[in-house]
């Protein structure tokens, strides 16, 4: 999730009750070996779920501007399963801000909460390009997301050559991810894959190639929220006072 936005072209395109974060957290997960397994535990279907950053920030921002960006994947992709899914693995694809030191700074701030609570974070990066007035001939420094949706994209394709879930989910509203989708359900038909569209977001593309799909909506994103505060392995982490 871009912390100031992103490339242009990404705008089109459940915390209690999350089991098995894919890496051990440190944001206040106890582990017990002597309780009792829980439904979520004893369900019988793994779920993977993808989520493709940009797309999901634009979303939430024309949803309700910065007052929901400090969002808890884990805990949202919990409050997505139906009774018989395990969460196996949440995965956040982004690429870190460049030019923007405060933008920057809140989103490392994110993405150490995510990993805290158990989330895989996959970088990409922004590549700097330059562009041209064609009619006065100013020309100016802009920066262009590059790899996010490759790597999501490829993650997909090896989770699903690995056996590694047999549900995946893709929060995500960009068609970009159709071919991947195709190549999936070609590789490994037991394989069953769901569109979670972000919150202001849809593709029709994505929704014919994918099994079924689904619309995040705000009540999800409300309920989905990460403590204020957030504590990692090595410090604390607040979030940023202009996400309010």
């Amino acid at each position: 999730m871009n912390a100031v936005g992103g490339d242009e072209e990404k705008r089109d395109g459940p915390l209690a009750g999350a089991v098995e974060p894919p890496v051990t957290p440190t944001a206040g997960y106890a582990q017990d070996s002597s309780a009792a397994p829980s439904p979520q535990q004893l369900a019988t279907k793994r779920v993977a779920v993808f989520v493709d950053g940009f797309n999901l920030y634009h979303g939430l921002h024309d949803l309700s501007g910065r007052k929901h960006l400090w969002l808890d994947l884990v805990g949202l992709s919990g409050r997505l399963l139906k009774p018989d899914q395990r969460l196996v693995e949440v995965s956040y694809f982004t690429a870190r801000v460049r030019n923007h030191p405060a933008g920057a700074k809140r989103q490392d701030l994110y993405i150490r909460a995510l990993q805290a609570t158990g989330v895989r974070v996959v970088e990409g990066r922004f590549q700097e390009k330059t562009q041209q007035c064609r009619g006065c001939g100013v020309s100016w420094r802009t920066y262009e997301e590059k790899e996010t949706d490759v790597n999501l994209c490829i993650a997909l394709i090896d989770g699903a050559r690995r056996h590694a879930f047999d549900v995946g989910l893709i929060v995500s509203g960009d068609s970009d991810m159709v071919p991947a989708v195709k190549a999936v359900r070609a590789m490994n038909g037991g394989v069953r894959l769901v569109a979670a569209f972000p919150p202001k977001r849809f593709s029709r593309e994505l929704q014919d190639s994918v099994h079924a799909r689904l619309h995040v909506g705000a009540d999800k994103v409300r309920q989905s929220q990460l403590p204020s505060v957030v504590k990692g392995a090595d410090g604390e982490y607040r979030r940023p006072g202009y996400w309010t």
